[in-house]
């Protein structure tokens, strides 16, 4: 992990440097958005997840700190709703800015006002969809009430709710869900953004302003928990403020080639594309990867292809998921084999010890076959990191039993060369 996270300090570090200078130069840093970035990503992660296996869900989820100096995700996930009948099941993704107050909030929350709104026998699909609406706006009240009166901060939201025969998604802001039915993605979310049509009437009736695509020339979100500094048009109700917290939701009924939903905040989509999200999700369920080890996967490749943000994502997989498959395990068994052998190739043709950056680099030059689509060699840096880890360590053992205590010969790899070029 330590040897991943060195990589990713060094491939990242001119995006890093470009972010902040485009907040510099735009004026756009706001109390909204962290007033840094960290010198190395925080790449530890803690996945999670369980299975109901009497209805077929089973779910993942994993998130990461990145390059961000404080960590504002996250997420929930409940398997069995108290009151409701079997199959039934809620998960939330929530990615706070300005501060993790209203995104935790969510997480603790925001199920319980669902619950709270759809009552005993909620009526399918439209009266679902009502509670959903109803819910956010009521969690978004009982947060207002909470809130320090002028504190800033404020959480975009994602929220999947299955019933036995619809999967519903309930969304306000940023943080998106994509459904994977039948080998292509069948649905995805829209963010809310000033922009958009809809959205941009609502903010100029309410006497708002969009500059440089943001809200006020700071949020870059028109939709969301918490932000009252937003909500304070006289006469409008919450629905019609600049900000509103009132979820667009979709009904979508069920069918069995569902495979799977994914939920994620903006970090992970700023990295790839929802086709490209499902295709390496569906990939690594050929594996007979455990839907939170895939999630911590995915987050680690989003890293590696240049995420600034913080990231969490969290994996609903449906009875039609992709099960594991022979053919694909061999041949990724035979993927990383070839790249554990071409690292040390790598490293012993080389004159001076090569640093994991410029090995990195090389591979991403050459034609690989078999990489994992969507993620590509991003996806291996593990691999490559752990198999440039083991070959250093293999070259030191090697010195000092060869040397007893000598000089090491010029060439040989040493600890300096775990450490990347600057």
């Amino acid at each position: 992990m330590a040897a991943l996270a060195r990589l990713l300090e060094r491939l990242l570090w001119p995006a890093r440097k470009e972010e902040e200078a485009e907040e510099e130069e735009e004026g756009c840093r706001s109390p909204n958005r962290p007033q840094s970035l960290l010198d190395a990503p925080r790449c530890a992660q803690r996945p999670h997840g369980g299975a109901a296996a009497a209805w077929g869900l089973r779910f993942g989820a994993s998130a990461v700190q990145g390059w961000r100096a404080h960590m504002e995700d996250a997420h929930c996930a409940c398997l069995a709703l108290p009151g409701l009948p079997p199959g039934w099941a809620f998960f939330a993704v929530l990615d706070g800015h300005g501060g993790a107050r209203a995104a935790l909030f969510g997480a603790r929350h925001l199920k319980g006002q669902v619950l709270e709104a759809l009552g005993p026998e909620p009526s399918e699909p439209q009266g679902v969809c009502e509670a959903l609406r109803r819910a956010f706006l009521s969690a978004d009240a009982r947060l207002r009430a909470l809130w320090p009166r002028g504190e800033p901060g404020g959480s975009t939201a994602v929220a999947l709710l299955v019933s036995p025969r619809f999967l519903y998604l309930a969304h306000c802001g940023d943080s998106r869900a994509v459904l994977s039915r039948a080998g292509a993605v069948a649905f995805s979310t829209e963010d809310h953004r000033p922009l958009r049509p809809r959205e941009r009437e609502r903010i100029h009736d309410a006497g708002g302003t969009i500059s440089r695509r943001r809200l006020e020339g700071s949020l870059a979100v028109s939709r969301a928990l918490g932000d009252f500094a937003y909500k304070e048009a006289p006469g409008r109700p919450p629905e019609q403020q600049l900000v509103s917290a009132e979820p667009e939701v979709t009904a979508l009924a069920r069918q069995a080639e569902d495979e799977f939903m994914l939920l994620a905040s903006d970090g992970v989509w700023d990295a790839m594309s929802g086709s490209a999200l499902a295709g390496l999700v569906a990939s690594r369920l050929c594996l007979g990867l455990a839907p939170e080890l895939l999630c911590a996967q995915l987050l680690d490749t989003c890293l590696c292809k240049g995420s600034l943000d913080n990231m969490t994502c969290l994996l609903v997989c449906f009875p039609g998921a992709p099960r594991p498959c022979e053919e694909a395990i061999r041949k990724e068994v035979l993927l990383d084999a070839a790249l554990g052998r071409r690292v040390a190739e790598l490293c012993a043709s080389a004159s001076e010890p090569p640093s994991l950056n410029t090995v990195f680099r090389t591979l991403a030059s050459e034609d690989i076959p078999d990489l994992p689509p969507g993620g590509g060699l991003y996806c291996k840096a593990t691999v490559i990191a752990e198999a440039y880890s083991q070959f250093c360590q293999a070259s030191r053992q090697r010195c000092v039993k060869g040397q007893k205590g000598a000089e090491e010969p010029t060439g040989a790899l040493s600890v300096s060369a775990l450490h990347l070029e600057a």
